[in-house]
């Protein structure tokens, strides 16, 4: 069985975080990276764990990371109750 079909079906959706990152040698220079996972919205476990390997592993301090990911995105759902409340 596909594995991304089998995150999907245990709440798993597509997740692209776009991250920007210093050069080691050049600080002043920027450089973008982008990564691309199923993950769990709102808290992001597999980025997190991608992010604690590059703070611990590689020498490109990070600047920023944008995430886009469906639940972001998406219509807030509503629920509707019966009743008014009139404020004067």
């Amino acid at each position: 069985m596909d594995q991304a079909f089998v995150r999907q079906i245990a709440g798993y959706s597509l997740t692209t975080a776009e991250i920007l990152y210093r050069f080691p040698d050049h600080p002043e220079l920027l450089q973008s990276y982008v990564w691309q996972d199923f993950d769990l919205a709102p808290r992001f476990p597999k980025l997190s764990e991608f992010l604690d390997f590059w703070t611990t592993n590689l020498e490109g301090p990070l600047y920023r990371v944008r995430v886009a990911h469906k639940e972001l995105i998406s219509p807030t759902e509503f629920s509707f109750v019966a009743g008014e409340l009139c404020v004067h």
